[in-house]
């Protein structure tokens, strides 16, 4: 059996299973050192939500804790308030910002062209990437919690179901923002445009999805427009984690509601699969 897959439409035999994955592997870490060694996506996917996360609890410290009482009593510090609004960004710009500019600049600088012409399969570069993602987006937040328990005295969860919410959410949301940031990075006509076109796209839905803002202070058509996208129900579901059950009352429907943070998510996910398949190219369609 034979693989039509290149450029070149040159036939491919295809690798065994095993040294496609292996090749995946060695990628992963490959992809991971490329990763660190650009400074600019360092700083703009890893350490920006890190950045931010500090701008906002040392800004509005001034302002009191969230959701206290009238005596003062109860509620949260800043920083314990916009952390899962930071992990939530954090997940979206390590899969689709990254991805999206990366496979488009790879593209248009000839990088994929070469990796179509050499035995690669397409399914160890996606496992590469996808591999660099889950890393990179564990480090990111594992920086972030020490960022906000030791620097911001920000109390973590203690209770295992927590934590499990917290693992399902993370995986479903980072494979989720991987396959939509791969999909993504057909749009760009360029590598240099790339960065035009996705981050205000990823900037725009951070305002409107409870990452900067509380929720349901943006007018309900706006939280009607969020609800459609992942990022939303990505935040939600990280607030359900780190918040305290009284805050669940904010959210849109008064409930955490994390069925639908599933049900979501998973769509979106096998949407971001479809797209991934129609429109990824070795080399950009003219």
């Amino acid at each position: 059996m034979t693989v039509i897959d290149r450029p070149s439409g040159a036939l491919v035999p295809p690798l065994p299973r095993g040294r496609t994955l292996r090749l995946g592997a060695s990628r992963v870490g490959y992809e991971t050192r490329i990763y660190f060694r650009s400074g600019d996506q360092v700083f703009f996917t890893f350490l920006f939500p890190v950045v931010m996360l500090a701008i906002f609890s040392t800004a509005f410290s001034a302002v009191g804790d969230v959701g206290a009482g009238p005596d003062g009593t109860g509620g949260v510090s800043q920083a314990a308030y916009y952390l899962p609004g930071m992990i939530a960004a954090g997940i979206l710009l390590s899969g689709v910002q990254n991805l999206a500019t990366d496979i488009a600049t790879e593209k248009s600088d000839g990088t994929l062209k070469r990796l179509g012409g050499s035995p690669l399969p397409v399914v160890s570069y996606f496992l590469g990437k996808m591999g660099q993602v889950l890393v990179t987006s564990v480090l990111q937040i594992a920086l972030l919690l020490l960022v906000a328990h030791f620097a911001f005295d920000v109390a973590l969860p203690t209770e295992p179901e927590k934590w499990f919410t917290f693992a399902w959410v993370y995986l479903l949301g980072i494979a989720t923002s991987a396959v939509l940031g791969i999909a993504l990075s057909a749009v760009p006509r360029s590598g240099k445009s790339a960065t035009a076109v996705v981050i205000p796209i990823v900037l725009v839905l951070q305002f409107i999805s409870g990452v900067y803002l509380t929720f349901t202070m943006l007018p309900e058509w706006l939280q009607n427009v969020a609800s459609v996208f992942p990022l939303k129900w990505i935040a939600q579901g990280m607030r359900s984690v780190f918040l305290p059950e009284s805050f669940a009352a904010a959210e849109q429907t008064g409930a955490w509601d994390l069925g639908s943070v599933a049900l979501v998510l998973a769509i979106w996910a096998v949407a971001g699969l479809v797209l991934t398949r129609l429109t990824f190219r070795w080399v950009r369609r003219a």
